[in-house]
């Protein structure tokens, strides 16, 4: 009598192991079917879908258009205009002038190095951790990519915000020359902190 339903459960088993290779095969051979057309353009125009039937175009944007739109944001003309204010006064005082070499370490977007060019700047070279063409390059502050003694003006708002503040003031401190100008712009602190900075 065991042997009988040894038998039998062997039978099943060996139907049932039959049943989920088939199933299993015919599951890896499938071909999905999704709801975006077979015509659909490939990315980057679509974003990935994150189900079968998610289908909708991203809007991309050309460098040109994207900067377009971001000139004439109310936040970059008044950060724009901020700076113009600021280099203004650095005409007038005599540190800056048109045929100057400057440096804008960590520059961001680029609203200094905006700012800089609508005064007639005419060499003015922005960098930061990821650029933003056209007016911000490449570079680590803390290791600056220039030759000793290069820039005129060397100009940064964001020193307290630098991993190493010491190795970050020491390489603006080098690519300007002798008798050349570091502007470090910090927001309003109290005498400890400034006499830190």
């Amino acid at each position: 009598m065991e042997r009988h339903i040894e038998r039998v459960l062997n039978r099943v088993a060996l139907i049932s192991v039959s049943i989920a290779t088939l199933i299993l095969l015919y599951l890896l051979l499938q071909t999905p079917e999704t709801c975006i057309p077979r015509n659909a353009p490939r990315k980057p125009h679509f974003r990935f879908p994150k189900s079968s039937c998610d289908f909708y175009s991203r809007d991309y944007l050309p460098l040109h258009k994207k900067n377009t739109r971001l000139w004439s944001s109310k936040f970059w003309i008044t950060r724009v205009s901020s700076y113009t204010h600021f280099f203004t006064q650095l005409y007038q005082m005599g540190v800056l002038k048109n045929h100057s070499k400057v440096l804008c370490v960590s520059a961001g977007a680029g609203h200094e190095v905006m700012a800089l060019t609508k005064l007639g700047v005419e060499d003015v070279t922005g960098v930061e951790l990821i650029e933003s063409l056209p007016f911000v390059s490449r570079a680590d502050p803390h290791n600056l990519p220039f030759f000793d003694e290069a820039f005129d003006v060397a100009f940064t708002a964001h020193l307290e915000d630098a991993l190493y503040p010491l190795q970050y003031a020491r390489e603006m401190e080098r690519t300007v020359r002798k008798g050349g100008v570091l502007v470090v712009v910090v927001e309003e602190r109290s005498k400890e902190e400034v006499k830190e900075i």
